[in-house]
């Protein structure tokens, strides 16, 4: 409603500077009031930033504050390695891309080459002509119990629930994954009609509420399940152990939220408290769990099949490694998400204090996969702070064999970090549910954007693939991007994180390192082996 008032109080300013051009002495009220009128009603019109629709003439005192900024300021003290990955450098990069104008930048490298963190690529002295590299690298996900393998992009967008976005901003993302030929993934609110309408493919992610697919009482629902699964939008299924904002931390979505609409998407009751547990109840062991994920593969006519979560404890991954070996169920594909994933609102200490990096998280996947033998069966999905072509190429070459990204998908949409996703007032119509200010994002104009910033990071991968002599993202590998550790010493990341042999956690004696973890799995527990005495 800010908007109306505001704008209603520009048209009063109007009516009295039309009723004072008589007086001599009120004259400049029409002079000034005539054209706030005129720029209020260009903003309120205009579709292209939802922040001026929504908030006339005043929405521009952001445009006009980060003009005035200090340019020292916005190259050297923003400007990080590896810290905050949104800094005003990124922003930028982002809203080009999506809008379709240059991202280049003049006057050299603005970041610290000799700081402690900065990364880059190794590069071939004979690096390919881009005519010879694959434009649109594609990675097909699905073992050898599916029957409906994806073709899936190197670059799609990350779980994000209806309820948590608006159903523009949810309906710009899937749009932009229907112009552009990318995935989209649901988060664990449920199958939304926004979702389903503009026909884009579908990740849906299936968390611990069940949303969706459950019964009343909180169980899991087969027969919905199933219903649902069928749908051709539909692409793979994740199953949703942890994220990496709040890992193993529950939530709740109050009953002031919970309308009729989401009652209905989600299958809980309209207006009560609606409880995400921390924990699964359709299973509680490694073999169970592979177990569920026949299942649904079974139910889904063969779809593929996967899981996310934040790595923790080292000895639960392994367990579920031995368990699909135990069982010979392979998961079709694995979404590791790093603690520094994000969301609309978690407990600070969780944000900030658990759950392990998505580089740490990455390379222990691969490599616990390969060292058990079966990372041929399965696609890694890397999910964590991902918005440039350079990150694509650093995750892909520890391990990762595509990527998800979030907050660089809500930037393109219109996102300006103001703060407020958890509040239901987001200025920009992206994270409320406030039809005020959601209907000022404009779906058309904003859906192009999503498909312009994935072509072109996607693009900027490729082009960075290319200068290091690299055909297709499958043959990059840890020995082509350096790292600064101090500022007198650079190792490589194969370096840091040296390759596991194949098959060389099947037996004793294990690699130096992993020993314990091993030893204190099994696939009948996910709780250790060795207690405590």
């Amino acid at each position: 409603m800010k908007n109306k008032f505001i704008f209603a109080f520009i048209v009063v300013f109007v009516i009295i500077g039309v009723l004072g051009f008589f007086e001599s002495y009120l004259w400049w009220c029409y002079a000034v009031a005539l054209p706030l009128f005129v720029l209020g009603i260009m903003d309120m019109v205009q579709t292209k930033q939802t922040l001026k629709r929504n908030y006339p003439i005043i929405g521009r005192m952001r445009w006009w504050a980060e003009w005035m900024r200090p340019k020292v300021y916005q190259y050297f003290v923003e400007s990080d390695t590896d810290g905050a990955p949104f800094n005003r450098l990124s922003r930028n990069v982002i809203y080009q891309r999506s809008k379709k104008v240059t991202d280049s930048t003049p006057f050299g490298t603005q970041l610290n080459v000799y700081e402690e963190g900065y990364e880059w690529l190794n590069h071939s002295i004979n690096p390919l002509p881009l005519e010879q590299g694959i434009h649109d690298p594609r990675v097909l996900v699905g073992g050898p119990d599916c029957k409906q393998p994806y073709s899936a992009s190197i670059f799609n967008v990350s779980a994000m629930s209806f309820g948590s976005l608006s159903k523009n901003a949810i309906m710009a993302l899937n749009g932009g994954a229907k112009i552009g030929g990318f995935a989209h993934n649901t988060g664990e609110g449920g199958l939304s009609p926004y979702h389903l309408q503009p026909g884009g493919d579908l990740i849906w992610q299936i968390g611990t509420g069940y949303f969706g697919c459950r019964h009343q009482d909180g169980s899991f629902s087969y027969e919905a399940f199933a219903e649902r699964a069928a749908l051709p939008n539909v692409k793979m299924i994740e199953i949703k152990l942890s994220q990496g904002a709040k890992p193993g931390h529950g939530g709740i979505l109050p009953a002031a939220k919970v309308t009729e609409e989401i009652a209905k998407i989600r299958l809980v009751e309209k207006g009560k408290d609606v409880l995400s547990p921390s924990y699964h109840k359709a299973f509680s062991t490694p073999l169970e769990f592979v177990e569920f994920i026949k299942k649904l593969r079974d139910l889904s006519g063969g779809k593929p099949v996967g899981f996310k979560l934040c790595i923790g404890q080292k000895s639960q991954f392994i367990a579920i490694c031995k368990a699909m070996i135990t069982t010979g169920i392979m998961a079709d594909f694995i979404t590791v998400d790093g603690g520094e994933g994000g969301t609309g609102a978690a407990p600070l200490e969780f944000s900030n204090s658990v759950g392990m990096p998505l580089r740490e998280g990455l390379t222990f996947v691969y490599d616990a996969l390969h060292g058990y033998g079966i990372k041929k069966h399965i696609r890694i999905i890397a999910s964590g702070k991902v918005h440039t072509g350079f990150d694509l190429v650093k995750n892909i070459a520890l391990g990762a064999d595509l990527c998800n990204g979030a907050r660089a998908m809500l930037l393109a949409v219109g996102c300006i970090q103001a703060l407020e996703c958890n509040t239901n007032r987001c200025p920009t119509g992206v994270a409320t549910q406030n039809p005020d200010l959601f209907n000022g994002l404009d779906v058309v104009d904003k859906r192009q954007r999503v498909a312009n910033f994935q072509h072109e990071t996607v693009k900027a991968a490729v082009e960075l693939m290319s200068a290091a002599g690299i055909k297709h993202s499958d043959s990059l590998h840890r020995s082509h991007i350096y790292r600064r550790i101090s500022p007198y010493q650079i190792m490589t990341y194969a370096e840091m994180y040296p390759y596991l042999l194949k098959g060389s956690l099947l037996e004793a004696p294990y690699p130096k390192g992993w020993e314990l973890d091993v030893m204190h799995s099994s696939e009948k527990s996910f709780d250790n082996v060795v207690k405590r005495s």
